[in-house]
């Protein structure tokens, strides 16, 4: 049903690609790392330790944006943020970005608590499927179609998070 599409090394590289990136644009700054819980724990995790030289604090919040399998189009905060944001350069952490919604409203939310800068770190990108312009990523691990796929903190009905590479559907 599903086949490997990213590998563990590919998604090893793309990700010090984008350590690499935040790392030159926070020199010299201290971010705080606010992880969407659940999906990006495992992208967080990785992201994290290849920044071990920056120095930056880390937080987590878990929204849900669904009732049963419809979304609401509105933020649910399940664990909210236990850290104040209020003049910090905020790097939202996201296992995947499509429509954006989830996104757009993180970053309203963040502004609205007052942080200094807010941009988002993604794992995966679906341009194509971006309908918020200001939820586009500001770094990204891979740009994909719009294809779905599981795996590295990727779920399918709770399940595959703990594969250590991608999969999408065999064609």
């Amino acid at each position: 049903m599903f086949e490997e599409w990213l590998t563990p090394e590919q998604i090893a590289s793309d990700i010090q690609q984008e350590a690499d990136h935040i790392r030159a644009d926070y020199e010299g700054r201290v971010p705080l790392f606010v992880v969407v819980l659940n999906g990006a724990f495992v992208f967080a995790a990785d992201l994290l330790r290849r920044l071990h030289d920056l120095r930056c604090e880390v937080t987590f919040l878990r929204v849900s944006s669904y009732w049963g399998m419809a979304s609401t189009g509105e933020l649910q905060f399940i664990v909210p943020l236990q850290q104040s944001v209020k003049g910090r350069d905020v790097i939202i952490v996201e296992d995947i970005v499509d429509t954006g919604m989830t996104i757009h409203q993180l970053k309203a939310h963040m502004r609205a608590e007052g942080a200094a800068t807010v941009r988002v770190a993604t794992m995966l990108f679906k341009p194509d499927k971006l309908e918020y312009n200001d939820a586009r990523p500001d770094y990204v691990g891979r740009q994909i179609a719009n294809e779905f796929v599981i795996g590295y903190g990727l779920d399918l009905d709770g399940f595959a998070r703990n594969l250590d590479a991608i999969y999408k559907i065999k064609n």
